[in-house]
């Protein structure tokens, strides 16, 4: 049997440049992909500024505004004792491949590290794994402090990172979606 994976999904920023909460517009169909990973045997949403719903388990995170690595250490505190890892995905990524999460927990499974990234175009990016040896250390900055083992997903193409409302409209007119 294999160790115990889930899959925290970060949803507690403010939305400031986009201007509204973009975890309304976005959380679903990230959660939908995150979901699709045949890796993932849990998912929390950590969610902080904003009162989002969402048919996952969700968590409200006190100290969200401390920065992503308050968050994460709710999400993570959240999760069940069997978990061994944690695969970080971020709600504003609204093309994550499923594929690239299944990928970076195999490589945590095969010993690689107990921090492992994809990586895009030789840069780090999402999902992250964590493995449960490091989830103490985990600092203010969130993940993007720890040195990761990566892993290429440039085949899959990076997650995204929808930040503003022109960002989204990006996204849409890439996937044809206008």
């Amino acid at each position: 049997m294999c160790a115990m994976v889930a899959a925290v999904v970060l949803a507690a920023g403010a939305s400031t440049r986009f201007g509204s909460p973009k975890q309304r517009l976005l959380l679903a169909p990230v959660l939908g992909r995150v979901r699709q990973a045949t890796s993932i045997d849990d998912i929390v949403v950590v969610l902080g500024a904003h009162d989002i719903e969402t048919d996952a388990r969700a968590i409200h995170c006190p100290g969200w505004e401390r920065g992503p690595g308050a968050s994460l250490r709710c999400g993570l505190t959240a999760l069940p004792p069997e978990a061994k890892a944690a695969v970080v995905v971020l709600a504003d990524g609204p093309a994550l491949s499923p594929e690239a999460i299944d990928r970076v927990v195999a490589a945590w499974r095969d010993g690689d590290s107990d921090v492992v990234a994809a990586s895009y175009d030789g840069n780090r990016g999402h999902p992250v794994v964590l493995g449960r040896r490091i989830w103490a250390n985990v600092p203010d900055e969130g993940a993007r402090a720890l040195e990761p083992a990566l892993v290429p997903c440039d085949d899959l193409g990076s997650p995204g990172d929808v930040n503003t409302p022109a960002d989204l409209a990006g996204r849409a007119r890439e996937s044809g979606a206008e």
